[in-house]
């Protein structure tokens, strides 16, 4: 990344124009890029697994992103990249034909986003708290984190604005208002998911 890029404060087309012909992935926060290390595999297992779980339920795969950027409110522009997006049947039509497949800030919001933690204090803090209002802000009726390092899943639920946060260990049947729709019988558990295997 050039040291001009670095001192810029981006906005979204500045972003868009930067990061459209690059392999390394970015995120944007607050008009500063962020580059987004790869994820370890336990990572990549647990968001492939949450993917096919989602299939399994029935979820279309036109419904399910990985990797997609979504614009959010900030002190200035920001952009995040989760690892898992569940689209709303609204917000699916609305990328339909896009040329960049972005969730922008006139689209409808997700119905889910999950993001798997990684090891360091930045992107705890980038999980826990920065993504958390931005994402209640957002108006994404649930957000996921799901913490390998904690052995934790919290599931955030928006109610009257505001995230209410549940977190589930170990063998705790995971509870959510999305899921309860998805699959009404329930069983996935946070060892499940921590594990990536039934």
């Amino acid at each position: 990344m050039s040291d001009v890029w670095c001192q810029l404060k981006l906005g979204l087309e500045d972003f868009f124009a930067y990061t459209s012909d690059l392999d390394t992935l970015y995120e944007l926060e607050d008009g500063e890029l962020i580059e987004m290390p790869p994820g370890s595999d336990l990572n990549q297992r647990i968001t492939s697994f949450l993917f096919a779980y989602c299939l399994q339920q029935g979820v279309a795969p036109d419904r399910l992103r990985m990797k997609t950027e979504i614009a959010v409110m900030g002190a200035r522009t920001t952009v995040r990249v989760p690892d898992l997006l569940v689209l709303s049947e609204e917000l699916a039509t609305a990328l339909e034909g896009a040329t960049r497949a972005t969730v922008t800030l006139d689209m409808p919001p997700p119905r889910l986003v999950v993001e798997v933690v990684s090891p360091g204090k930045k992107t705890i803090d980038r999980d826990y708290r920065y993504k958390r209002s931005q994402y209640e802000a957002r108006g994404i009726g649930e957000y996921w984190i799901v913490d390998p390092i904690a052995q934790r899943v919290t599931v955030l639920t928006r109610i009257e604005g505001l995230y209410d946060a549940a977190p589930f260990e170990g063998d705790a049947a995971i509870t959510s208002t999305w899921l309860a729709e998805l699959a009404p019988e329930g069983g996935l558990t946070a060892a499940q998911i921590l594990k990536a295997r039934y």
